[in-house]
């Protein structure tokens, strides 16, 4: 890896990604018994959760290990002590540390004074561990020759699925209204990385022809004093049966899902969402990301 840390998906080259991928779908069939005994992640949530608790914990006590669950209620994190202040202590007592914040400046605060490897559970700006159980599940549907488009908001699940589409070489399209478009630095990284997406402000010119079609919600925590807002902007980009009228793609959602506004209930509901293949995924790729940290 380019770092002990994970605190975005291009932490990983190419090649690793497709390591991980890999022992992710070894992981998945039963083939590596790889274990972490006696190990122990520190969870640090600054905000809740539920995809990502369950996962990891889950996925440490398969492997092992044992993960201890820090809430903002549980340790000083935000209660006047410094967060490298936190994150030396902590690090003198686990092997690893998640942390699912809002700044992504406090990960990297995190990682750099932690002395054990740090995973982003996901910042304001990045989501890498979706990413890479979003890209297992496209591998598990499609192997390597696949397209994909991203429609809705370009936030931070949109933003590192940019990035890591690049790493895997998927054809990315994206759709996002003007004003809530991804970071222009993100699609640069993208670009440097691998293909440039193809970018768009119409929903129906980014999913023709695709063979996936990913959303997620528009209103994400801690901004729902936009909601209103939000949703008058995102008028027309909209899952449903009218918007893939004329596609067979494959649906995507890294969830939750605030069903009748980005996505209607009969799309998710539908025989062509994967988006509970995609949640349990999270399991097996953190599992074999943890291992390649901690093992």
């Amino acid at each position: 890896m380019n770092a002990d840390n994970f605190l975005d998906i291009d932490d990983l080259s190419s090649d690793e990604l497709q390591t991980i991928l890999a022992r992710a779908a070894a992981l998945k069939n039963g083939d590596d018994d790889s274990r972490l005994e006696d190990q122990t992640l520190g969870m640090l949530f600054e905000k809740p959760s539920t995809r990502t608790r369950i996962s990891f914990e889950t996925g440490m006590t398969q492997l092992g290990g044992h993960a201890i669950f820090m809430g903002p209620e549980d340790i000083q994190l935000g209660h006047g002590e410094p967060l490298k202040d936190t994150a030396r202590a902590a690090g003198r007592y686990v092997d690893g540390i998640m942390a699912r914040l809002f700044a992504h400046k406090d990960a990297e605060i995190l990682a750099e004074y932690a002395e054990v490897p740090v995973i982003n559970g996901l910042t304001d700006d990045a989501h890498p561990c979706q990413t890479l159980a979003d890209l297992l599940t496209i591998r598990e549907q499609f192997g390597k020759e696949v397209s994909v488009a991203w429609v809705g908001d370009g936030n931070n699940v949109g933003q590192s699925f940019a990035i890591g589409c690049a790493l895997a070489d998927v054809d990315l399209s994206v759709a996002t209204p003007p004003a809530y478009a991804m970071d222009e630095a993100v699609i640069e990284r993208a670009a440097e990385i691998g293909s440039k997406p193809d970018v768009y402000t119409d929903p129906e010119a980014a999913i023709e022809g695709v063979d996936v079609i990913y959303t997620d919600v528009w209103v994400s925590m801690g901004q729902e004093d936009k909601r209103e807002q939000k949703l008058e902007a995102f008028e027309g980009f909209q899952l449903n049966d009218t918007l893939l009228a004329e596609s067979n793609a494959k649906i995507m959602h890294c969830l939750p899902a605030h069903r009748g506004e980005e996505i209607t209930d009969t799309v998710l509901e539908s025989d062509r969402s994967i988006v509970w293949d995609q949640a349990e995924n999270r399991l097996h790729a953190q599992k074999a990301l943890l291992l390649e940290l901690l093992g």
